[in-house]
């Protein structure tokens, strides 16, 4: 994953981390479409956000910043989500505390 976007990282699921991904492309733009699909490779579980913005120098300008791809007409964004484990372990310690 992107270091540029590292902050991204271990959200629990996708509806807790969209808001994150729209604060960070709406930097650079109006966010005209953002969709999050979960995935899993090799025991890891990441999610594939797929984002167009209102303009094609704001998309090119992400890119620039940072890093990253397109996928058909679309930026893609890869981001690493939670593991069940930390996600529990992390549930755990808001009990305890």
């Amino acid at each position: 994953m992107n270091e540029k976007f590292s902050h991204l990282t271990n959200y629990a699921d996708i509806a807790s981390l969209r808001p994150a991904v729209h604060a960070l492309c709406s930097r650079y733009g109006d966010v005209a479409r953002l969709d999050i699909l979960a995935a899993s490779q090799a025991g890891k579980r990441q999610a594939l956000c797929f984002v167009r913005l209102g303009s094609s120098e704001q998309e090119r300008q992400l890119m620039r910043d940072l890093g990253v791809g397109r996928f058909g007409g679309d930026l893609v964004l890869v981001v690493d989500l939670a593991t069940p484990t930390a996600v529990r372990a992390r549930a755990d310690c808001l009990e305890t505390a």
